[in-house]
């Protein structure tokens, strides 16, 4: 049988025990001094809180292709439809399989304290991807890689304040208590808050932004601006625009966050107005940093992942090149 850890029995929980240690005293260490097990493959298990949705499905197989075994890396993925409990317990899986390193893109912000104290106890290093938590655990998590959402919501806002200045705006936010929806919300209030007039999520899905737009356009009927915190609830804004006979792009303008295919040929078509990309295909980058973490080298407390901004003049050739 081959000996997965560098270091064996005894040892092994000496060395936990001092990364534990590390962790909790704010230093960027993980359990293993030699890049993790013998075999030189780095284990992973990875919380994908859930794999449905243009943008998360596309995220999901950038982050499988680059964890693939010719990469030198063992994956253990789960999908939990969205329930933080079903995320939990894939953790607390992790920990007992005895992985290097743990990957987690939480659904919601709040309530991840007890289970990362158990990682960071066990010296398991976790790395934060996409979105990210609130925490008051030191060493709770290595670093986070994933774009800045208050930047892409304050890049939203500005193109409303400097091209729809007047515009009575809905907020179609996304799943309440996620980093995404947290962020996006901040950033666009602080730039153009004052021209919203109602906000609801829509859950991060076409249906749910189909439908709560419906809703508001009835609640505020002189609404003209729909701000939506992903492409599939804008895409959904579209459709209910259109039920309630009115016309995207001239009666209501839809503005939006992702930059998935089918929003960009919505764009050029007319129905959507502006589009900040969120980069989702950003899986070579998590496993740079997951290499780096399993091997215990510091690491930055954050990894953007840079995005552009497409309006109208969106051309072929950037629509076909979306991998998403």
């Amino acid at each position: 049988m081959v000996e997965r850890r560098c270091v064996r029995g005894g040892a092994r929980r000496l060395v936990r025990g001092l990364v534990a240690a590390a962790l909790a005293a704010g230093v960027a260490v993980a359990p293993s001094g030699c890049g993790g097990r013998d075999d030189g493959v780095v284990r992973v298990g990875f919380s994908q809180f859930v794999a449905a949705g243009s943008w998360r499905a596309a995220n999901t197989a950038s982050v499988r292709a680059a964890l693939a075994p010719a990469a030198g890396f063992e994956l253990t993925f789960s999908d939990e439809e969205q329930r933080q409990e079903g995320q939990v317990e894939d953790l607390r899986r992790f920990i007992a399989a005895d992985v290097d390193v743990i990957a987690l893109s939480p659904v919601v912000q709040d309530g991840w304290d007890e289970v990362l104290l158990e990682a960071r106890d066990a010296g398991i290093p976790v790395v934060l991807v996409d979105r990210g938590i609130t925490t008051d655990l030191p060493g709770a998590y290595a670093t986070r890689v994933g774009a800045d959402f208050r930047s892409e919501g304050e890049r939203a806002g500005r193109w409303v304040r400097e091209h729809a200045p007047g515009a009575r705006v809905f907020e179609l936010q996304g799943t309440l208590g996620s980093g995404a929806q947290t962020g996006r919300q901040q950033g666009f209030d602080a730039v153009a808050g004052d021209q919203v007039v109602g906000a609801a999520t829509g859950g991060f899905t076409r249906a749910g932004g189909r439908d709560v737009t419906a809703a508001a356009l009835e609640a505020w009927p002189d609404v003209d601006l729909v701000f939506a915190h992903n492409d599939d609830m804008a895409l959904g804004a579209v459709e209910a625009v259109r039920a309630a006979g009115r016309r995207p792009g001239v009666d209501v303008r839809v503005v939006s966050v992702d930059g998935t295919r089918e929003a960009l040929r919505a764009l050029a078509a007319g129905d959507l107005e502006h589009v900040v990309e969120c980069d989702p295909a950003f899986g070579e980058q998590l496993a740079g940093v997951l290499r780096r973490v399993a091997a215990g080298e510091r690491v930055p407390d954050r990894v953007v992942v840079p995005g552009r901004e497409f309006d109208r003049t969106v051309t072929a050739a950037e629509i076909d090149a979306r991998t998403y």
